[in-house]
């Protein structure tokens, strides 16, 4: 069960790097933008074209491609909780029967530590699901190691947004606190 389980990650997220790259590969229509308006950082772009090939590889199903972003130590915490491999994912990716799967991910945020990098960003996973397909969407946080004067993730852990429930919204507060803590705020005003 648990290889059935590993193997269906690796196989999800390779078929999210394969969608993904389709996406960044195709042209786009946007206006220009000047220097003036673009607020993304050289380093941000630099950790964005990782993860677009890191998404392409996945979509387009291309074990090189994984390879070539993950590194042999590489560790995978999937939003499941599964724990898989860069051997296992790759193994996923050749075996994947989902043909929807595709991968999108953006980048956030980009904290260099040294030859050590960490990239939090957000994603969403197309893949099927029971009867029908789904599209997952989620935050990642991306460890990177700068090797061969590259970068290649060495750790990755994934964590899936609760669904948008479409009947149930919280009542807004007119309260000054967004939140209420026991026994600081309010108290009781009438015994004083």
């Amino acid at each position: 069960m648990t290889r059935l389980v590993a193997g269906s990650s690796v196989f999800l997220l390779s078929c999210c790097f394969v969608v993904a790259q389709n996406r960044a590969s195709a042209p786009a229509a946007t206006a220009p933008q000047s220097a003036a308006t673009s607020a993304e950082s050289p380093q941000k772009s630099e950790f964005q074209k990782i993860e677009d090939a890191w998404s392409t590889a996945i979509n387009l199903r291309d074990q090189y491609g994984l390879e070539l972003v993950l590194s042999p130590l590489f560790v995978d915490v999937s939003a499941g909780g599964d724990i898989t491999t860069r051997n296992q994912q790759l193994a996923q990716l050749i075996t994947l029967e989902d043909k929807t799967l595709h991968l999108d991910q953006r980048v956030v945020a980009v904290r260099t530590l040294g030859d050590i990098a960490v990239a939090n960003g957000t994603y969403v996973l197309h893949h099927k699901a029971g009867s029908g397909e789904v599209d997952e969407k989620g935050v990642f946080t991306h460890v990177f190691e700068k090797t061969h004067g590259g970068w290649v993730c060495i750790n990755s852990q994934r964590t899936k947004l609760p669904e948008d429930s479409g009947g149930k919204h919280k009542k807004p507060s007119n309260d000054e606190t967004p939140f209420h803590i026991p026994f600081i705020g309010k108290g009781d005003k009438g015994s004083q």
